[in-house]
């Protein structure tokens, strides 16, 4: 019995393999880009705020469930920031006086300088001490890190005719 076992188990694998196979064809299509986006920036948050974690002092995470909370956190915030922002610039290109302009780019400074104090203060209000991002400078090199490493990680993760494209 033990022989036919082994016969019949190369069948087995291979037949799993094209099972396995034929349903990863479909479940890349099912998949919404935006959802998998969020993931993908999740998954990088965690591994950024991690690593601010480790190499720098003032950053603090008591435990890797808080870290990946905390990814989930910034993930969210970020992505109002990112709209806010947003507006204002669509608001400053709009704007067709000199007073107009001013008014878009000192908008654009306050959406940009108090970021880093709302993410501090919604970090601080969800998780007390057990989760600090330092101050100003420390949350304002974890955020751009944080954007910047988003940004390569989406471009390495495109489609190649995707890449071709931009």
């Amino acid at each position: 019995m033990a022989g036919a076992d082994a016969l019949s188990a190369p069948n087995t694998v291979t037949a799993y393999i094209d099972h396995v196979l034929d349903q990863d064809d479909g479940a890349a299509d099912r998949l919404q880009p935006r959802i998998a986006a969020a993931v993908v920036d999740v998954f990088v948050y965690v591994v950024v705020l991690n690593l601010f974690v480790e190499y720098l002092p003032q950053v603090i995470s008591e435990t890797f469930t808080l870290s990946l909370l905390t990814a989930i956190l910034l993930k969210g915030v970020l992505e109002i920031v990112v709209a806010a922002k947003n507006r204002v610039k669509a608001r400053f290109r709009q704007a067709s006086t000199p007073m107009g302009k001013v008014v878009a780019a000192v908008l654009l400074w306050v959406v940009l300088f108090g970021s880093k104090f709302l993410v501090l203060e919604v970090v601080a209000l969800v998780f007390r001490d057990r989760v600090s991002l330092g101050g100003f400078f420390s949350v304002t090199a974890l955020i751009l890190v944080l954007l910047v490493s988003r940004a390569v990680v989406r471009r390495l993760l495109q489609q190649p005719r995707s890449r071709a494209a931009s």
